[in-house]
């Protein structure tokens, strides 16, 4: 109940939009939110090394997740400024600015660079040189980072519309539409494209598959039911994106479930009470949530039931945690990178960034891994 009291003040933020929804990340970020707890000490941790770091420019209130192709790193900042990295340097191999502000990106197949704006316009780049390759425009806002895959674009407006667009041609193949509930999460729930499907989640804890090729829907699945008296309580919307991995599709739910479904009948494999803000990840054996509490858990990939639980960092804003080999890792919202044990939960190393949030979910290099801050700030790490 204390995470609903304080939704209720971004229910208000957004009474004057034309589709309500809760922003529950600016309140945490700007301090009205719950206190996060203290850090505790590490003895004899490993130091954690900083390959490289850079900076793109600041996010303001949205969300910006670098992307990795090829050899190179690819990202972007509110200010429409998108650039491409050596990943293994650091060293900008071109950066240009798409001459409006942006609200999400990045999306890339190492082709093609694309990002979006809050108009709903969207921008192809091409990887090579980051010149514009084709312009399109969806009905609304666009918060999650594009998905490219299948010859096609796809990109999810604020309205609940995914709009598949030609990689070539930016020319538009297919719409699909959910009617959107009457109060939803103003969160980054983009799409997972994997072989000839298309997983996205919607609001009221639905989660689909979605044919590349028409856009007709496979199959849906209820990864949450909507409970509780009031409409704040009876959010249950599907966050981050969907993962794929093999013959399997596991979503997570804001007060509402993690759950996990065979990718091509949309069978339940199983499912677990667990309300998230940032989704699911997997490895071949656990499948990783942070909690919107702030609790790390990881959860036996075949049957769901909990092997760790990490709580220590109550309050603290987690990302969605990567696992990385021997560990799992994660930011937070005062720009702390958390290396947890991947078997046990317990504390491996960590490392202060620039101050401002990590929420953006980490990005696995062939070297490491790449942090991306709110204020900007892109650093690859490792811990050998």
């Amino acid at each position: 109940m204390r995470t609903l009291a304080a939704l209720s003040a971004a229910v208000v933020l957004a009474s004057c939009s034309s589709m309500p929804s809760l922003n529950p990340f600016d309140w945490w970020s700007s301090g009205s939110g719950p206190k996060p707890t203290e850090l505790p000490p590490l003895a004899n941790a490993p130091s954690v090394r900083v390959l490289w770091s850079a900076s793109i420019g600041g996010a303001d209130a949205f969300f910006f997740s670098p992307v990795a192709a090829d050899d190179g790193v690819y990202a972007a900042a509110r200010d429409g400024s998108v650039a491409r990295f050596d990943a293994g340097t650091g060293q900008v191999r071109w950066r240009v600015s798409v001459g409006k502000r942006l609200s999400a990106g990045v999306g890339s197949d190492g082709s093609l660079v694309v990002v979006a704006t809050e108009e709903g316009e969207v921008f192809a780049l091409e990887a090579k040189d980051g010149k514009v390759r084709w312009r399109a425009r969806a009905s609304s806002e666009v918060l999650a980072p594009p998905a490219v895959g299948g010859d096609l674009v796809l990109v999810r407006s604020a309205d609940s519309r995914i709009f598949a667009f030609g990689a070539v041609d930016g020319k538009r193949r297919w719409v699909f539409q959910r009617a959107a509930a009457p109060l939803i999460v103003r969160s980054p729930a983009g799409v997972t494209v994997h072989e000839k499907l298309a997983y996205a989640g919607f609001s009221g804890g639905k989660l689909v598959a979605i044919a590349l090729s028409n856009g007709a829907m496979r199959w849906e699945a209820t990864v949450a039911v909507p409970k509780g008296a009031t409409e704040l309580e009876r959010v249950a919307d599907i966050m981050g994106s969907p993962i794929a991995q093999g013959r399997e599709v596991c979503a997570a739910a804001y007060q509402g479930r993690v759950a996990c479904y065979d990718a091509q009948s949309g069978n339940q494999q199983w499912a677990r009470d667990m309300s998230t803000l940032t989704g699911v990840s997997v490895d071949a054996r656990y499948a990783f949530v942070s909690d919107d509490r702030g609790a790390v858990h990881a959860l036996d990939r075949s049957n769901g039931r909990s092997v760790w639980k990490q709580d220590k960092l109550a309050n603290r804003r987690l990302s969605l945690p990567l696992p990385l080999g021997n560990e799992v890792v994660l930011g937070d919202l005062q720009g702390y990178v958390h290396f947890l044990s991947r078997d046990g939960g317990a504390f491996v190393a960590r490392l202060a960034t620039d101050g401002s949030a990590v929420l953006a979910p980490p990005l696995r290099l062939p070297t490491g891994l790449l942090m991306q801050t709110r204020n900007g700030g892109l650093y690859a790490l490792s811990l050998k």
